[in-house]
């Protein structure tokens, strides 16, 4: 679940290239998980590149464990 950039927000982390949509909707529905983390750097992620075509996946990390699990897809 690495990435490149961290970002704390609240009780929230935000790990590599996480998009708008997925921190905005974690601050909203103030989702009971300790962060967000999109896994190395991929093609299309925010800062990666405006590409279409890219998919990647966004897991979310939950408490206690930090167990990943899949929080949305995004792109094609």
């Amino acid at each position: 679940m690495q990435g490149c950039h961290t970002a704390v927000v609240g009780d929230y982390f935000f790990e590599g290239h996480v998009p708008l949509e997925a921190v905005e909707r974690v601050l909203n529905e103030k989702s009971a998980i300790a962060g967000l983390a999109v896994p190395g750097m991929p093609r299309g992620s925010l800062g990666m590149g405006d590409d279409p075509t890219a998919a990647f996946e966004v897991y979310s990390l939950n408490r206690p464990d930090m167990e990943p699990s899949l929080y949305m897809r995004m792109g094609s």
